[in-house]
């Protein structure tokens, strides 16, 4: 009667079908003596669920550091920013020179407006000068 309720519970194990205390039922049998030659097989089985519920791993873990990826991260933000700073100034500077250039080249061409009136000023004042000397006979300088 025992190894027909054995049969039973291995078939409701290997089905997934079994409760906890009728597993613990299985181990017991199959970890004794008196195995029935043809459930054999299933003594190995439960003998290295036994054996590897006692194994532990002794070796140190080495994890690895997280904070080289951030140094990184924080070196490459500090030179993006410093390139991001020195091009916005550069153009900033850019845009004062040309600002500059610009008023500059305003005032220039106001200055030769100006001298342009006085040049036809002279040179009416020129014809004026040639007319006097024509009507009273001076010699040109």
């Amino acid at each position: 009667m025992e190894l027909a309720n054995i049969e039973k519970l291995l078939e409701k194990y290997l089905n997934a079908e079994s409760t906890i205390a009728e597993e613990k039922t299985l181990k017991s049998y199959f970890l004794s003596d008196n195995v029935a030659p043809h459930l054999q097989e299933y003594k190995a089985l439960f003998g290295y669920f036994s054996t590897s519920k006692n194994e532990r791993y002794t070796k140190s873990i080495q994890l690895k550091s997280q904070k080289k990826s951030w140094k990184w991260l924080t070196i490459a933000a500090s030179v993006i920013l410093l390139v991001s700073v020195y091009t916005g100034y550069q153009n900033n500077q850019q845009k004062k020179a040309e600002k500059i250039y610009n008023e500059t080249q305003m005032a220039f061409g106001m200055l030769a407006a100006n001298l342009n009136k006085g040049n036809v000023a002279i040179a009416k004042l020129q014809h004026f000068e040639d007319t006097k000397n024509k009507i009273f006979k001076q010699p040109k300088k």
